[in-house]
């Protein structure tokens, strides 16, 4: 379904460009105004669609003509410096793009489909207030455990979660909370998606033998005092990136899984000594992004029984005496153009390493035993978390419960 927010009113017509270039930058305009984080560009063999990601939702935003398919792909290869020439192989470049008196970083792919060449644009955006590590939608105790985390000289903070859920951006914020000229900060990345001055950011090139593994290697000897690991995704990296937060520095990675406890377990399972990470291991936290109610029309909503019980959270009912708990729905305005939210926010589960979730990594405990010490020192689920949102009118129980089903 198409988003009205994107059909505002087009560019000036600049007689001097041609269609497809005055079309291109009426789509990127509008579509960075409204906050897209991708658009895709997709040939069909008598169409041609436009969609965007808005809030996580895709939503389809133009169908420019048929004709302009190629020009449309030539222009967008043109701004981000790939080789026009090039049709058959995938293509990666950059480009920025000036909108709304802000500059966005943009990170460009072409794939070679059945009737051209699928071009996705990826919009990094680098202002400042999209880096504050208070507005990323932490409680306020989990933000000052998160703190206290990466204020410590030496040790390992984890950022887990799947694809899309915002860990790349938490440690973004992370390392702009810490950079100062008395620190040493290098980051090696698959790509590097945010430019951050004073910040030491290389790209892995696997082609050329840059593996994650070999960057930390060469950041070992190179003075550092923080270090960002974009994904621990072997053995190598996990080991060498363990001994490197034993050893006097302070590393930053992420992992893919389902849960914080799931994090200690995907180490051990890779082959990380359970003592080295028992010393080196500060903070996992786990996230997810959910959509955020319209503020000018949400709605108190009870949230029943049968709700509260699907959702695993059935003791809320149980503790009221009316066997209701209470929220918010969406309902669409003129604001949110119908659909009833308007932005993202984080539900997060930070997870200390206590000295007691240290002996379970020693006994080499699984998931659901490390769970459940957690459990008992307090650590909330995603969902427990996603909760307090849903009672403070941020986001619905529908939004939780499908961001936390995995």
């Amino acid at each position: 379904m198409s988003d009205p927010r994107i059909l505002s009113r087009p560019a000036p017509d600049d007689g001097a460009q041609t269609p497809a270039v005055r079309q291109l930058n009426d789509l990127l305009q509008r579509c960075a105004t409204q906050g897209a984080s991708d658009i895709h560009f997709e040939p069909y063999e008598h169409a041609y669609r436009v969609r965007a990601r808005i809030d996580g939702v895709l939503h389809e935003i133009a169908t420019p003509p048929h004709a302009l398919r190629d020009a449309l792909s030539t222009r967008l290869k043109v701004l981000s410096r790939l080789d026009i020439a090039e049709r058959r192989l995938p293509q990666d470049g950059r480009m920025t793009l000036t909108a709304a008196g802000r500059s966005i970083d943009c990170r460009v792919s072409t794939l070679p489909t059945l009737f051209g060449e699928k071009i996705v644009v990826r919009l990094l955006d680098t202002s400042a207030a999209q880096l504050e590590i208070d507005a990323l939608g932490y409680e306020p105790s989990q933000l000052n455990v998160l703190n206290a985390a990466i204020q410590r000289p030496y040790g390992m903070i984890l950022v887990t979660g799947p694809t899309g859920s915002g860990k790349t951006v938490s440690l973004y914020a992370c390392l702009r909370q810490l950079n100062s000229p008395d620190r040493n900060i290098a980051t090696v990345e698959d790509p590097a998606e945010i430019h951050l001055p004073g910040i030491n950011q290389v790209n892995i090139n696997e082609k050329a033998g840059l593996t994650f593994a070999t960057a930390l290697r060469a950041f070992l000897r190179q003075d550092p005092d923080v270090l960002m690991v974009g994904e621990i995704r072997d053995a190598e990296t996990a080991d060498i990136a363990v001994k490197a937060a034993q050893t006097g520095h302070l590393v930053l990675s992420t992992l893919h899984t389902n849960d914080a406890p799931g994090a200690v377990t995907r180490l051990l399972n890779m082959g990380v000594a359970p003592f080295n990470l028992a010393s080196a291991l500060l903070l996992v936290t786990a996230q997810r992004l959910v959509r955020k109610l319209c503020e000018h029309c949400r709605a108190p909503a009870e949230l029943g029984m049968d709700a509260l019980r699907a959702a695993g959270l059935s003791s809320i009912a149980e503790g009221s005496p009316s066997g209701y708990g209470y929220g918010y729905r969406p309902v669409g305005c003129d604001i949110c153009l119908g659909s009833g939210y308007r932005g993202r926010t984080g539900i997060y589960q930070v997870m200390p390493a206590s000295e007691a979730i240290r002996q379970s990594m020693l006994s080499e405990a699984g998931t659901r035993q490390i769970a459940a010490q957690a459990c008992r020192e307090g650590v909330e689920t995603l969902r427990q978390a996603g909760l307090k949102k849903v009672m403070r009118g941020e986001t619905s129980l529908e939004e939780v419960i499908a961001a936390t089903n995995a």
